[in-house]
């Protein structure tokens, strides 16, 4: 793979000098680039983030009383944690957390399957980041860090340690896109801190990357329109950022009862339309979607609406627009007249690809997974996930196939109706069978995503999920 990283690196530097983003690069062979392209400053570059480190360590778990448990902060200004059980087996899995909001805290997750990683002999590592909002690239830079500091921490914790024959890397939804950029070829080239892995599984990921920020705009502009065509009281889209977006007049269009916690939502008549118009971004007909589509993650989904393109900071430009986006109420193309005159009258905005450019000093500020790797990669994804919708697994069968790694890719569809709401059977059957397929050579089956026939099939993604109550079972064979 260093060959490889390599002949990448080279690759994109030319790229770069070719488009006029490097005038000089520096580097080592770690990939560090010095010069950097002149823009103007981000609100991220101005916020400040700290870890309280009364919240780092953590208590033993069954049967692992003696392992070995260090928390502390890495010189990033990361909280992080490390687990080593007794008779360790030689591997670490790095763990890459969810999205943590806006706040100036960092904290630290332990893995879900933490207990079967212990039980099996794994030992793990997890970072804080040294950053919160959607900043993936620290996220990538952090995790990647500790990773290659791993045998230090052991030492300077008084258990000499040999490296890791083998490092992997999970994680969930942010994190899913932390542990597909991790792997991806870009990243190898461009990353400061360059650690690479043996197998991974992101889990409810961003693995389509920038989409998730097109798909949130493009949805909840469609909302707000969709809501003042119904009802001209209801405010008009007028412009992005939008100062009036109004979620109350959008749910009183599309609800006769709102979804909440605990129960699920009743569609008006005309709400039917907006479920299927959210159907056919998010990734089409497929099970379990228009109940995702009535629980409360409605409400999530709205509540990113009406913000500018620079994901909140993390870029200096907009990056988000929906121009050339075709809204169907339906199905079946081609456009009734109702159809055509949404979409002839909703607002249009642009969005700038350059906004989320190359760059010289490391990592894109939103790291791209372009389906370049070449490890066992076994990837999970909700067919009612809404806010990270089931059209990121498609995006990621497609670059995977353009660029010849789709044989490194098995991809899973779980029954949930939620965000990241997983069994821990389903989560470790993923990681074993990755495991099984990077030790072993024996490849795990997946799911198809591509075939739209095979994705609407009332019985898809039963082969790998648990049963769930109040959902539809799946028929026996």
């Amino acid at each position: 793979m260093d060959s490889n990283a390599g002949k990448y690196a080279k690759t994109l530097l030319c790229a770069l000098i070719a488009g006029g983003l490097l005038t000089a690069c520096g580097g080592d062979s770690n990939h560090h680039y010095t010069e950097t392209p002149s823009e103007p400053q981000r609100q991220q570059d101005s916020r400040t983030f700290a870890v309280d480190e009364a919240s780092l360590p953590f208590s033993d778990i069954a049967g692992h009383a003696n392992s070995s448990r260090w928390s502390g902060v890495r010189p990033s200004g990361a909280g992080y944690r490390i687990e080593v059980p007794e008779n360790w087996n030689g591997k670490l899995v790095m763990y890459a957390h969810g999205y943590r909001g806006e706040g100036e805290e960092l904290t630290v997750s332990n893995p879900s399957i933490r207990q079967h990683l212990l039980d099996e002999g794994y030992a793990w590592a997890a970072s804080s980041y040294s950053t919160n909002y959607y900043d993936v690239r620290t996220g990538v830079e952090d995790t990647n860090e500790l990773a290659l500091a791993f045998n230090d921490i052991a030492e300077e914790n008084g258990r000499t340690l040999d490296p890791p024959s083998r490092v992997y890397i999970i994680g969930h939804s942010m994190g899913g896109h932390v542990t597909a950029a991790a792997i991806e070829q870009e990243t190898y080239a461009t990353a400061n801190n360059h650690q690479e892995y043996d197998g991974a599984v992101p889990m409810c990921g961003v693995v389509g990357d920038t989409f998730e920020f097109q798909y949130l705009a493009q949805v909840t502009m469609a909302a707000q329109h969709f809501a003042h065509m119904v009802n001209p009281e209801a405010p008009p889209l007028t412009a992005i950022p939008a100062t009036n977006f109004d979620v109350g007049a959008i749910n009183d269009v599309v609800w006769d009862s709102v979804p909440t916690t605990s129960s699920l939502g009743v569609l008006s008549e005309e709400g039917e339309k907006m479920q299927a118009l959210v159907r056919n971004l998010s990734g089409g007909q497929r099970p379990i979607a228009d109940i995702g589509f009535r629980t409360y993650y409605w409400g999530v989904v709205m509540g990113t609406g009406g913000r500018g393109g620079d994901v909140n900071g993390i870029l200096s430009g907009n990056l988000t627009g929906n121009a050339g986006v075709t809204y169907q109420f339906d199905n079946f193309p081609p456009l009734t007249a109702e159809e055509q005159a949404f979409n002839d009258t909703i607002l249009r905005v642009e969005g700038d690809p350059a906004a989320n450019g190359p760059r010289s000093d490391g990592l894109r500020w939103i790291p791209v997974i372009n389906g370049e790797f070449n490890i066992p990669v076994v990837s999970l994804q909700g067919l009612g996930d809404l806010y990270v919708p089931f059209r990121h697994g498609q995006l990621y069968r497609q670059r995977a196939e353009a660029n010849g790694s789709d044989g490194w890719l098995v991809q899973r569809a779980i029954r949930s109706p939620g965000h990241c709401d997983y069994t821990l059977e389903e989560q470790q059957a993923a990681f074993d069978d990755m495991i099984n397929w990077e030790q072993n050579s024996i490849k795990p089956d997946g799911d198809d995503f591509l075939d739209p026939a095979n994705v609407a099939g009332d019985d898809f993604g039963c082969q790998f999920s648990s049963e769930r109550n109040g959902l539809p079972p799946c028929t026996p064979p």
